[in-house]
C-alpha cells in the first residue's frame, strides 16, 4: 500500500496539533482534513483548547516538576513540611464551609490544609496544560482507572459523574501524596476548562470544608475518614468551583469513597 493512501491516526492528527508530525506525512494530514470536515473540526478545536492552555500556563510550563510530585517519593518515608514556604505560595486562604458540609470531627490543623492544597495545585498546573498526556488512564477507561487507583492508593478511589456541571472525565493518574499513593483525576468543560480532583490519607479524620487561592485557581480541601480531597480549577470563580466540589462531595459520600 503506497504510503500516502494510508489513513490517518488520531495519533498522527495531536501529533499535527502539536508541531511534531513528521515532515513526510504533515502533506497526507492537511489532504486528509480537507476530504473529512468532520475530523478538521476536532483539530480545529483541540489547536483553540491548547491556544487557550498556554496562555493561561505557560508561565508555568517550563517550572520543573515540583519535588513533592516525583514517583519516587512514593516510597520514601513521610517528609518534614515546610510550612511557612507553602503558606508562601497561597494568596489566600479562608477557614469555612457550606451548609451541610460541617465534618463530624475536630477542626483541621493548617499544616495538614497547606500541605494537601499546594500539592495538589501543584499537581494542577503541572498537568492541565498538557493536551496530549495530560493523563495515564483516559476517561473511556472509568471502571479500569477506579480499580487501579482503589488498588494502588488502599481506599476506594470513585470518579464522580459531573456532566450535570458540565465537565466530561478526561481520565487519571497515580501520583505521590504525603502519606503514600495520591490519586489525581481530571475534568474538562465544553470551553477546555479543567477541573482536577487530588485525594491522598490523611491522619486526620474529618474536616471542615477549606478553601485556598493562588493566582490563577482556587481549591477546596476537606477530609472524611482519613482520606483528603482537594478540588482545584476555576480560576477566581469560586462559585463555580464550589458546585462542582460539592457535587463531588455529595457523590463521594453516596459511594463511600
Amino acid at each position: 500500500m503506497n504510503e500516502h493512501n494510508i489513513p490517518v491516526t488520531e495519533d498522527e492528527l495531536h501529533a499535527f496539533v502539536d508541531g511534531e508530525l513528521p515532515p513526510e506525512r504533515r502533506a497526507d494530514v492537511e489532504a486528509w482534513l480537507a476530504a473529512h470536515p468532520e475530523d478538521a473540526e476536532r483539530v480545529q478545536s483541540w489547536r483553540t483548547m491548547a491556544e487557550m492552555l498556554h496562555a493561561r500556563y505557560d508561565g508555568v510550563a517550563q517550572e520543573p516538576v515540583p519535588a513533592r510530585l516525583e514517583l519516587e517519593r512514593l516510597e520514601r518515608r513521610p517528609r518534614q513540611w515546610l510550612y511557612g514556604a507553602i503558606a508562601a505560595t497561597l494568596v489566600a486562604f479562608v477557614a469555612g464551609g457550606t451548609a451541610g458540609w460541617v465534618a463530624h470531627g475536630a477542626a483541621n490543623a493548617p499544616s495538614t490544609f497547606q500541605a494537601f492544597t499546594a500539592d495538589a495545585l501543584d499537581a494542577h498546573r503541572l498537568y492541565v496544560v498538557e493536551v496530549r498526556h495530560p493523563v495515564e488512564v483516559g476517561g473511556n477507561e472509568r471502571d479500569h482507572l477506579q480499580a487501579w487507583l482503589t488498588r494502588r492508593c488502599g481506599w476506594t478511589v470513585f470518579a464522580p459523574n459531573l456532566e450535570a456541571s458540565g465537565l466530561k472525565l478526561v481520565g487519571g493518574r497515580l501520583l505521590p501524596g504525603p502519606n503514600g499513593p495520591a490519586s489525581f483525576l481530571m475534568y474538562e468543560g465544553a470551553s477546555g476548562e479543567r477541573y482536577t480532583i487530588y485525594t491522598a490519607k490523611t491522619e486526620t479524620g474529618a474536616t471542615q470544608m477549606r478553601y485556598a487561592r493562588t493566582d490563577k485557581d482556587g481549591a477546596l480541601f476537606w477530609a472524611e475518614r482519613g482520606v483528603g480531597y482537594v478540588v482545584s480549577g476555576g480560576g477566581a470563580d469560586r462559585d463555580r468551583l464550589t458546585k462542582v466540589a460539592q457535587a463531588v462531595y455529595d457523590q463521594a459520600e453516596k459511594n463511600g469513597g
